[in-house]
């Protein structure tokens, strides 16, 4: 019997589906997310059409923006606890100041005060070697503690989030095409591009893959991690504009629900929690899978703790399934 005609081996089938999860991880993802839609329609017959799918579409922006930032933080073997507070922060001072200051003034204080939280986050990782859990979990702190003395400042000024900010956040066109995807759009080209052409984005899989082998190749580890941060704070920013846009209102706390599910969305879309291997495509379908499973949650009523076990549960199973794959094929 020749090598062509022997029969493939429970085994070798097994390599087989953990090379294609290791190499190709948009193909199973994809096909889960088809899945997950059939089931959600066969639950809920009728549900799926072009207005479920832009309103779907419309809500998971803001997570994939959120998304991103973990996405590269995880890369450098990093992660940001703090996007959700720099997030609700950024919509906050964007809809207290706009009354006054008008939304472009309001709008580039929320963006500069997202670049001061990230320059202290990179600053601490990068520079003085804190651990990135430890150091984005204190700045969340820190943001809050700060915004929560700002609103009591501002307490009589009021909210409003800008007529502009609205048609962005929430507004579909045409019926299907969701306004919000006018930023995400650029958003993803840049993050996707920039991490596979760009000189920038191979140093952060090299950081993450091998920070020894990375310093003596002669790259500033702390200048990257330092303008790492800032873009992720600046991606958090403005998945929180986005997100007062999209419900209409602000808070100091707006958007930290969102921290867990964008960890989930990073690490179901392939990306490894340890470094080194991961990408933003894999992370969009991930977002897409949470997205379709809150909703699939909510049409099974099942209340929200419930979705954050889950979210938790897919993260654990997920990154050791991952982890498996690539440690035995």
């Amino acid at each position: 019997m020749t090598a062509a005609t022997v029969p493939r081996g429970p085994s070798q089938a097994g390599r087989g589906w953990r090379a294609v999860v290791r190499d190709q991880p948009l193909i199973p993802l994809v096909a889960l997310l088809v899945v997950m839609v059939a089931v959600l329609e066969i639950a809920k017959p009728g549900s799926v059409n072009g207005n479920w799918a832009a309103t779907t579409i419309r809500t998971a922006v803001p997570l994939a923006i959120l998304a991103a930032c973990q996405t590269l933080a995880m890369l450098t073997g990093g992660i940001d606890l703090a996007v959700g507070a720099v997030a609700s922060m950024a919509a906050f001072l964007m809809a207290t100041l706009a009354p006054g200051q008008g939304p472009i003034v309001a709008i580039a204080v929320a963006i500069l005060a997202a670049v001061i939280a990230g320059l202290v986050n990179g600053v601490g990782v990068g520079v003085f070697k804190v651990h990135p859990l430890i150091m984005t979990l204190g700045m969340s702190l820190v943001v809050l503690g700060l915004m929560s003395v700002y609103q009591v400042l501002m307490v009589r000024e009021g909210t409003l989030i800008p007529a502009a900010i609205l048609w962005l956040g929430s507004g579909i066109s045409f019926g299907f095409v969701p306004n919000n995807l006018l930023v995400f759009v650029p958003v993803a080209i840049i993050v996707v591009v920039g991490l596979r052409r760009s000189g920038y984005g191979r140093l952060l899989f090299a950081v993450g893959d091998n920070p020894i082998a990375a310093r003596l190749a002669g790259a500033r580890i702390w200048q990257v991690l330092v303008a790492l941060y800032i873009l992720s704070a600046i991606l958090a920013a403005i998945a929180g504009i986005l997100v007062a846009g999209l419900v209409n209102t602000a808070t100091v706390s707006l958007v930290e629900q969102s921290v867990l599910p964008s960890v989930a969305a990073a690490v179901i879309g392939g990306t490894s929690i340890m470094g080194g291997r991961g990408g933003y495509t894999g992370t969009i379908v991930g977002t897409l899978i949470l997205t379709v499973l809150t909703t699939l949650l909510t049409v099974l009523e099942m209340p929200e703790a419930v979705r954050q076990i889950l979210f938790g549960s897919i993260i654990v199973v997920v990154a050791a399934a991952y982890t498996r794959v690539t440690g035995e094929a």
